[in-house]
């Protein structure tokens, strides 16, 4: 009976950041935190559909980001910006605005397609064996890259703030904020419903036990494939995004193992197969990096080190396997469904 409040606080947390960010209330630097909580919590939900929900070991999320990135940035700086390689902007700088989450669309499509390249081998291969499959895809995607003199090869590819000076141009707001939301909201609902589906309960049979799921007529091959492509697509999905940060240059070094690292650092950290969890530990970790800047390189110890005590008092993570509304069961009055919303009335 509660339920349509969910969307209203939602709407509402976003009204608020974005109205912020666009009336001057958050300068460019909270700005420029909250798009990397926006992008990293996209990171965090997709690879837990992975290592969380369906219990595989990914650990070169990086490589799928690296793809959306530059498929995207390529299609933006080739219709929309002046570009040395590609010449004048195919289209006027008014149609950025419309196109520009079609960009952002072709780029997950991408990198869904390069999930392949574990979804098929993650047939025949579990555990350590396929965690060594997706490190080696990571440095097949960075190496790839590195090898593509047109888009910068090592040295990186640039152009992406002019179209997104482009779109301010147009009408001025901020943009990216509000598509990095829009697509943090879209994969949260995309992960739920897929979870919560018939194809999300042969994902768990499979963490469970992969053999016992065979026999109980669960197509394995088709729920992996699907779960591998979702989670990359989306990880694409934020690897366009986060191209087109205000500084506007991207690498291949930025998509290295340690860049994977980070996003299974947040998963665990949050706990597996918690959605609830991967929200709260990718703002949490987002924000201990900043505080923890100043250290410079340090903070690179510190972060490990409170991993560890992390891990001694809490193995599980922050909320294990469970969500906010089990922890708290009075949310189910709100954020849970009719039925629920009756039997807690009841209760």
């Amino acid at each position: 009976m509660r339920k349509p409040y969910l969307p209203l606080v939602v709407l509402l947390l976003f009204v608020v950041i974005i109205g912020g960010s666009w009336l001057r209330i958050f300068n460019e630097y909270w700005q420029l935190v909250f798009l990397f909580m926006g992008i990293n919590i996209i990171l965090t939900v997709s690879l837990n559909l992975i290592n969380g929900y369906m219990g595989e070991f990914s650990c070169g999320h990086a490589g799928f980001m690296a793809v959306g990135a530059y498929v995207t940035s390529i299609l933006t700086v080739w219709l929309f910006a002046e570009d040395k390689v590609f010449g004048p902007p195919v289209l006027p700088a008014a149609w950025a605005i419309p196109l520009f989450p079609v960009a952002l669309i072709i780029g997950a499509v991408a990198a869904s397609l390069a999930g392949l390249l574990i979804a098929i081998p993650s047939f025949r291969t579990r555990g350590d064996y396929l965690a060594i499959i997706t490190l080696a895809v990571n440095y097949i995607v960075k190496s790839a890259i590195e090898n593509m003199e047109f888009i910068g090869g090592p040295r990186g590819f640039v152009g992406m703030k002019r179209v997104m000076n482009n779109m301010a141009d147009v009408f001025n707001a901020p943009w990216l904020l509000i598509w990095t939301f829009i697509g943090m909201i879209i994969t949260i609902l995309i992960v739920h419903r897929f979870v919560s589906s018939t194809l999300g309960k042969g994902v768990e049979a499979i963490r469970e036990d992969e053999i016992a799921a065979e026999l109980m007529s669960v197509n394995t091959r088709r729920i992996k494939v699907i779960a591998f492509m979702l989670s990359c697509g989306l990880a694409g999905l934020a690897g366009g995004l986060f191209a087109h940060w205000p500084g506007g240059y991207i690498n291949p070094g930025t998509f290295t193992i340690l860049k994977s690292t980070e996003v299974m650092v947040m998963v665990y950290l949050g706990g597996m197969g918690s959605i609830s969890g991967s929200i709260i530990s990718a703002i949490g970790f987002t924000l201990l990096l900043e505080v923890l800047r100043p250290l410079g390189v340090f903070k690179w110890v510190v972060i490990p080190l409170l991993l560890v005590v992390m891990m001694l008092f809490r193995p599980t993570g922050i909320l294990g396997n469970k969500e906010l509304s089990d922890v708290f069961p009075r949310l189910r009055a709100i954020f849970g469904s009719e039925e629920e919303s009756y039997a807690l009335a009841s209760d």
